[in-house]
């Protein structure tokens, strides 16, 4: 990515006005088109009501699925908008007909919301979930994922394409093959690779992909989405609480299920999110998947190898393919030190161990600062909080 086009991708985005962020993990800036696409249909609900304006932007709301589904490389009708990923993750679970003694496979880097989720099933259903071991480098071991699979045969497969605790890339195309071939649902939390990388829901052989849109992916926050892929469609795999918008109540025994991805949907949430949504993943393609992808994690790698260079300082990530995420355990750090920088003008977040059980537990950390840069920042950017952590360090340990 040139400097001419980071200086427009700071131009589209007022927030780089009013300090550094680097929390894009969290919730990233949004540009301008964003902001006004939201702004504009919230105008049209003071103008209309909230139906008659819906009804009078449903262009514009088709408009948002198609780029959402061109985002992901997904045919017509395979994406549902949702509340966030969360809710997404939520709803592909409760599609399969889990009974006791089924069988969720996953990984030591699952999102911390996914795992409770299966300990609620474990307990409510009686299901088991397996774990499968790291490799040497970090990651998934996809030999003994797919070993695990044939032997244990799960009624599931998940996996979290990047953990919100680590800068660690997991590769779900081996795994979504194997599925696809012996005919598993291979669910795929995308939260913190969507917008951040390029991603193909049939390469990657996802059954389901939930995702956010306030993350890399620079939408609103509020608003996310999961992909349905069209064979779970066609047959007949639906969410086990449909409201209105997913089904038809036919008669007193009989409900129809909506014929593609919206069957997935509820009736009541922000249309001006949505849209907004629509709005970020069309910017995201403008500016090209993969030159926000080279730029923030140039960016990421200038971080950890500034943070190799601060004493008691170790850069946790691990894996043989990293991203814009970067997590550090500093000698006497702790959550305060977040809003210690965040008095300095730099945004960072903290992940405790209570969102990485496994993970941190494994590399004797209770909890990691978290810098998250994206490619609207910029060297300056990156060394500036580099500095401030040099100087912090003293003043906290007093």
């Amino acid at each position: 990515m040139t400097a001419a086009e980071v200086h427009r991708l700071r131009e589209d985005t007022p927030g780089v006005a009013h300090g550094i962020h680097l929390n894009n993990a969290g919730a990233a800036l949004t540009p301008h088109p964003v902001q006004a696409a939201i702004a504009e249909h919230l105008q049209s609900e003071v103008e209309l009501g909230g139906y008659e304006a819906a009804d009078a932007r449903a262009d514009r709301i088709e408009e948002a699925y198609r780029s959402v589904e061109a985002l992901l490389g997904a045919p017509r009708g395979s994406v549902a908008f949702v509340e966030n990923a969360t809710v997404g993750f939520a709803q592909a679970l409760s599609a399969i007909p889990f009974r006791a003694g089924d069988r969720i496979l996953t990984t030591r880097n699952d999102y911390v919301s996914n795992h409770l989720m299966y300990l609620s099933l474990e307990e409510r259903l009686g299901i088991e979930t397996l774990i499968a071991p790291d490799a040497p480098e970090g990651g998934v071991d996809t030999g003994a994922l797919l070993d695990l699979a044939r032997r244990k045969r799960p009624r599931l497969v998940a996996m979290t394409h990047i953990p919100t605790s680590s800068g660690l890339v997991q590769d779900p195309a081996p795994v979504g093959a194997f599925c696809r071939e012996f005919d598993i649902p291979f669910l795929v939390d995308a939260c913190q690779s969507v917008g951040q990388m390029p991603l193909d829901v049939e390469a990657l052989g996802a059954t389901f992909l939930s995702a956010t849109s306030r993350k890399f992916l620079r939408g609103p926050r509020g608003s996310g989405f999961l992909y349905i892929a069209p064979e779970a469609l066609e047959r007949g795999l639906t969410p086990l609480f449909p409201d209105l918008r997913g089904a038809d109540w036919v008669t007193r025994e009989l409900a129809q299920p909506a014929p593609d991805a919206r069957r997935f949907e509820n009736w009541e949430f922000s249309w001006a999110l949505v849209l907004g949504t629509g709005a970020a993943a069309r910017y995201a393609l403008d500016t090209g998947i993969e030159a926000i992808r080279d730029r923030s994690r140039a960016l990421a790698g200038r971080l950890r190898s500034g943070l190799d260079s601060i004493e008691g300082a170790r850069v946790l990530d691990r894996g043989p393919e990293l991203c814009a995420i970067v997590t550090a355990h500093l000698e006497g750090a702790t959550e305060a030190w977040v809003r210690k920088l965040r008095e300095r003008g730099i945004r960072t977040s903290w992940v405790d161990r209570s969102s990485a059980v496994l993970d941190y537990d494994d590399q004797g950390v209770d909890g990691a600062l978290r810098i998250s840069p994206h490619a609207y920042n910029t060297e300056e950017e990156v060394d500036e909080a580099l500095d401030a952590l040099r100087t912090l360090r003293p003043d906290t340990r007093r």
